[in-house]
């Protein structure tokens, strides 16, 4: 080879490429950035995202659990009323818990009469700006505004701001990310199927160019459907350590995911104060959680009752009794049909 070639032959220099990364899919919404309640001139906007708070209700398997068990004692406790159907009690609990707002729209007769008192969602449904006025607001386009005083707001109680209310559990929304971030990581690593990534260190002088790019072809082929393969790689009069498979973070990514996943939901269920074994968790400990229903009765006293008198002022605006409750009823082992 003369100089001239030499010279004008490309250097081989190292590649690398990636089989793609975890997208992120509540991160990035900025529910957590706590503002104040601006006014548009006919509403005030809620200080939290609404729609951030939905998603996260549903991002997080302990947190919507905790939820819903509180949702249920609820509704296990409400009467129904002729005027307050159990699906409108219902849709107003729900609101309640998860957003820290709630809203009961009262529907009149000719005269001045309460026919019914339906749930009006909290999602959409703003406070306006003048007294006893609220908004409909299901989009940017379709603003309608309710009758003065026929919306009643049930909010649970804020120190920074009276507008709107902010639901007990803002302080365990980052566990909440954090534990549906580990989940679709976890995904990703068993659908990537080349589990966490690896290096591969090709030393070996015997393997040519047309063998690296077969080789780098079926790697690439192996992530996705189809993974898990097997593959075989022939180097004649090779060096045994010509070729190292060295993984990045397999080891870590088994140990961090449990407790990744402990710890959040541990913080999950200190914000929502819930039994766990009202939830369904099942126990670490050959000791149990304890007797299940001294937890429920306590439950029921410290949080529940405290639910239901915020509920309970509800009559006061309407003006009769729409909303009772009776007593918590405990299901014993030992119960007869």
């Amino acid at each position: 080879m003369t100089e001239t070639a030499a010279a004008t032959k490309p250097s081989q220099g190292i590649e690398a490429f990636t089989f793609g990364e975890p997208v992120p899919v509540l991160s990035q919404r900025e529910i957590l950035d706590y503002i104040e309640s601006m006014s548009n001139g006919r509403y005030y906007e809620p200080p939290l995202s609404l729609n951030g708070l939905s998603k996260v209700y549903r991002g997080a398997i302990h947190h919507g659990s905790a939820i819903q068990v509180k949702r249920n004692i609820l509704k296990s406790c409400f009467i129904p009323h002729p005027k307050l159907s159990l699906a409108d009690f219902s849709g107003v609990a729900m609101d309640y818990l998860v957003f820290g707002n709630a809203y009961l729209q009262r529907i009149k007769n000719r005269l001045g009469g309460n026919i019914k008192f339906q749930h009006s969602p909290g999602k959409y449904t703003r406070v306006g700006v003048k007294p006893n006025q609220c908004w409909w607001v299901p989009n940017f386009r379709d603003e309608q505004e309710f009758e003065p005083g026929s919306v009643f707001h049930i909010k649970e109680s804020d120190i920074d701001q009276e507008i709107y209310g902010i639901p007990d559990y803002v302080a365990s929304m980052n566990s909440s990310l954090l534990n549906e971030s580990a989940t679709l990581f976890r995904r990703r690593y068993y659908e990537n199927g080349s589990h966490a990534g690896f290096i591969l260190y090709l030393t070996d002088g015997t393997v040519n160019e047309g063998d690296v790019s077969t080789l780098r072809e079926q790697l690439k082929k192996s992530k996705g459907v189809g993974n898990f393969r097997n593959l075989f790689l022939h180097a004649p009069n090779g060096n045994k350590d010509g070729l190292k498979l060295i993984p990045v973070a397999e080891v870590a990514a088994k140990d961090e995911f449990l407790n990744i996943k402990n710890v959040s939901r541990d913080d999950q269920l200190a914000a929502h104060r819930v039994p766990p074994q009202l939830m369904g968790i099942v126990p670490n400990n050959t000791g149990g959680f304890g007797d299940a229903q001294k937890a429920a009765e306590v439950f029921d006293a410290n949080e529940m009752e405290c639910i239901r008198q915020t509920l309970l002022a509800i009559n006061e605006w309407a003006g009769e009794e729409i909303i009772r409750f009776k007593p918590y009823v405990l299901a014993s082992s030992d119960s007869k049909n």
